[in-house]
């Protein structure tokens, strides 16, 4: 018998019994179940089940929070259960079900973006490092750099340009591949159409602003001219181009006899996206981010961008619990592209220490509660390591006052980071290590910013938690 086997057959009850369950699996610390009817789950009940610390709804999924026994606890569930459990990717496919539109648009661009999350941090680490040694004139009394002053440095920061070019400069080569990733389609396809996006026939995107009208090379067609443009770090044209490769491909699968859609279903689709990208929908692509990140750069940089801090600030944990904030990271991947860094996930990265600061007063308030505190600890610290869900329905919601205080906190130090002008290379790990993506002369800012974030919803959570006699 399982040590929470009972637990398990409790659990099952609470969420409506075997045949309420449409999938379930497990993450590092949840329970993720896809229910038929999500109405059914006793959360008043599950609650008092002494593994489980909380549970919260996202993206179609209801999801009990267990803690890092997860994975024993899943073991017993589908023992007594009797349900065969499934990879998280089924998990997430069964519960599109229970997501509107807007939900499944924002669930498609998470399940883009997050693939290339690992290698777009690497690469602002690396340009993090790069601006370090290239770009602070620290010695002989300020006028030389170290790469300035050493052969060897200058050669290290040569050379991780190659790392760093291939991850922002080639990114629609990324973003074509995971898209038809996501959509099963064929990936190889998608690779060379985000290819023929940044390929070197083609002048670089970072040229055309420098280049006379005149000077830009055209294919020339006889009855018509196309401007010979490349995409590079462009998001919106990469996405848009893929998709018309998925859409393309699968129409022909459709229609083509099997016994030739080995050339023609490749063939065709291959050759008319990539016609529709450069002809059609790179230009139009490359106009709409542009405007999108022009728009969000004036908010974040104009007159009133204190107030836009302090919006963004105090309302980016509740987009979280919504999942609009996936739309985040094209926003950020575009200003990166057009102003060479982004002023956004600064804040975004302060939203989150935020939210692990209130969970650090619900710490303090709670230290005498063992049982509390085996939820509370592990939220706080996921949350400044940039993981906000636990902390969020985990412990904030559930008192409701902390994920104020925290949005609160977050909004404060927005206005400085916005006031300061603080930028990221790039996307990062979203918490306390996020420091490290801030270009070096925002590094001092963000630091205060940070001790803001980490101050205030502490002190707030503390003053009105004593008020509210929490412990």
């Amino acid at each position: 018998m399982g040590k929470y086997q009972e637990d398990a057959k409790e659990l099952l009850a609470a969420v409506g019994g075997k045949e309420n369950i449409a999938a379930v699996s497990h993450c590092v610390t949840r329970m993720r179940f896809v229910l038929n009817d999500p109405a059914k789950a006793d959360v008043p009940r599950i609650e008092k089940i002494k593994s489980a610390k909380g549970t919260f709804t996202q993206a179609g999924q209801f999801q009990v929070i267990i803690g890092n026994t997860v994975s024993e606890f899943y073991n017993d569930f589908v023992a007594v259960s009797g349900i065969e459990g499934v990879s998280k990717e089924a998990v997430k496919s069964a519960a599109k079900q229970n997501q509107n539109r807007l939900q499944k648009v924002m669930s498609a661009l998470a399940e883009i973006f997050a693939p290339l999350i690992p290698a777009i941090i690497t690469g602002g680490l690396i340009l993090g490092f790069r601006n370090c040694i290239d770009s602070l004139y620290l010695f002989e009394d300020g006028t030389k750099t170290l790469c300035d002053i050493s052969q060897f440095w200058s050669g290290v920061d040569s050379f991780l340009w190659l790392i760093g070019e291939a991850v922002f400069h080639m990114l629609p080569v990324g973003i074509c591949w995971s898209v038809t990733k996501k959509m099963g389609t064929t990936q190889i396809l998608g690779i060379i159409l985000g290819l023929t996006l940044v390929s070197g026939q083609l002048l670089n995107a970072y040229s055309v602003a420098t280049t006379a009208a005149a000077d830009i090379p055209k294919w020339d067609f006889g009855f018509i001219q196309v401007n010979m443009i490349g995409y590079q770090a462009q998001v919106i044209p990469a996405v848009l181009a893929a998709f018309t490769l998925v859409y393309l491909e699968k129409f022909f699968r459709k229609i083509c006899p099997a016994v030739i859609s080995m050339i023609v279903v490749p063939f065709c689709s291959l050759v008319l996206a990539v016609m529709a990208a450069h002809f059609v929908l790179g230009p139009i692509g490359w106009t709409i981010g542009s405007a999108i990140s022009s728009v969000v750069y004036v908010g974040i940089s104009g007159s009133f961008r204190v107030v836009f801090g302090a919006i963004f600030g105090f309302i980016y944990a509740p987009l979280v619990i919504t999942g609009l904030h996936h739309m985040s990271n094209a926003i950020d991947l575009q200003l990166i592209a057009d102003f060479g860094g982004t002023m956004l996930w600064p804040m975004i990265a302060l939203s989150n220490i935020a939210q692990g600061s209130a969970v650090l007063g619900v710490i303090y308030l709670q230290r005498k509660n063992a049982d509390a505190q085996e939820v509370n600890v592990p939220a706080c610290i996921s949350c400044y390591l940039g993981v906000t869900e636990p902390a969020i329905f985990g412990v904030n919601l559930k008192l409701n006052f902390p994920f104020l205080c925290g949005m609160i906190g977050s909004a404060i130090a927005g206005v400085v980071c916005t006031a300061t002008s603080t930028t990221a290379n790039a996307i990062g790990v979203g918490g306390l290590p996020g420091i490290l993506s801030i270009q070096p002369q925002s590094m001092l800012s963000f630091a205060l910013c940070m001790l803001i974030a980490v101050v205030v919803p502490f002190v707030l959570t503390v003053i009105v938690g004593k008020k509210k006699h929490v412990q």
